[in-house]
C-alpha cells in the first residue's frame, strides 16, 4: 500500500504563490506517475498536472503558464509551484500516485485564493 500525503496549502492574496508538497512511500516512487487533482466546492474532480516516471509532464489548459510540477525521486516527492494564483484556483489540491495500474491518493490540502 503506497501512503500520499500533500502538504502547502493555505491562503493566499490573488497574484500570489504556493508551492504544495506530496510525499509518497515506496522503494519504486521514481516509476510512479504523479498527478495533481484540484476539486472547488460543488464541482468534479480534474486534473491539473501530471508528471510520468520519465519525466514527461502534461498541464491543464488553465494552468499552463503557471503551475510547474516538478519530482524529487531521492526524497519520494512530487512538487506543484503555482504562480499567478486566481480565487478560481481555490480548491482542495488532491495528490495522486499511480503504479502497477494501481492508484493511491492522498487527503487533499485546501488552498484559498482571496483578498
Amino acid at each position: 500500500q503506497v501512503q500520499v500525503v500533500e502538504s502547502g496549502g493555505g491562503l493566499v492574496q490573488p497574484g500570489g504563490s504556493l508551492r504544495l508538497s506530496c510525499v509518497a512511500s515506496g522503494s519504486t516512487f521514481s516509476s510512479y506517475a504523479m498527478s495533481w487533482y484540484l476539486q472547488a466546492p460543488g464541482k468534479e474532480r480534474e486534473l491539473v498536472a501530471r508528471i510520468s516516471s520519465t519525466r514527461s509532464t502534461y498541464y491543464a489548459d488553465s494552468v499552463k503558464g503557471r503551475f510547474t510540477i516538478s519530482r524529487d525521486n531521492a526524497k519520494n516527492t512530487v512538487s506543484l509551484q503555482m504562480n499567478s494564483l486566481k480565487p478560481e484556483d481555490t480548491a482542495v489540491y488532491y495528490c495522486k500516485a499511480r503504479f502497477l495500474g494501481n492508484e493511491y491518493w492522498g487527503q487533499g490540502t485546501q488552498v484559498t485564493v482571496s483578498s
